[in-house]
């Protein structure tokens, strides 16, 4: 059976290799892409569509599928703000996540974060965990959360916690009981997420640090 799958955040390091492996997956027939900007891609099967997300709502229509695919994220230092950084990675995506679950479709895959907590200290860890309880209350069949340790992989701005952090933990990973929380790549993510939406699975369910290596 094909499916339609919808992609935000598609121009960031997990989404840019989703929408790859998207376009080679046979259950998928159609991916919609919601971006900032004008993207062209290669395969027939990717639609892009430019969308305010400010007044996502304006674009609601859009949001009908199989599928809500939701990798969205920035840092405080590009937001500005963390105030500015909580529109991106807490209020698009939820609102993105209304838009889904109004028009019925069944299952949500989301990048959340190792460690999100609505009632953490950390900026960060607090607005993803907000985002994954606002989002446990829409009625969506099956929410699918990913959990990983820290991204890795080619980006468009530098990033010193993450070149910092990519040459300590996989140090630390090798000390008995730390294994869990060595660095993966936006492609393991991306394809383990693409392995979730092929397999049947249960309405609520999170993929924590080294499970997504996992199949």
């Amino acid at each position: 059976m094909s499916h339609i799958a919808i992609v935000i955040g598609a121009t960031g390091l997990v989404g840019s290799a989703l929408v790859n492996k998207l376009a080679n997956a046979q259950h998928v027939e159609k991916i919609i892409t919601l971006t900032r900007r004008p993207i062209s891609y290669t395969s027939s099967k990717v639609e892009n569509h430019v969308v305010n997300f400010d007044h996502l709502e304006n674009n609601a229509t859009l949001f009908k599928g199989d599928f809500l695919f939701s990798c969205m994220g920035t840092t405080r230092r590009q937001a500005g703000s963390i105030a500015a950084q909580r529109e991106v990675d807490l209020e698009y995506q939820f609102k993105a996540a209304e838009c889904a679950a109004q028009n019925g479709i069944p299952h949500i895959l989301l990048v959340s974060s190792s460690g999100a907590n609505e009632k953490s200290n950390n900026p960060y860890l607090k607005m993803k965990g907000e985002l994954e309880q606002r989002i446990k209350l829409l009625p969506f069949k099956r929410i699918s959360f990913f959990q990983p340790s820290l991204l890795m992989g080619p980006r468009n701005e530098f990033r010193f916690g993450e070149k910092l952090g990519g040459l300590v933990l996989p140090v630390l990973s090798f000390i008995p009981g730390l294994k869990r929380y060595r660095p993966i790549t936006g492609e393991q993510v991306a394809e383990k997420m693409v392995r979730v939406s092929q397999q049947s699975g249960v309405s609520l369910e999170y993929f924590r640090l080294d499970e997504i290596f996992e199949n």
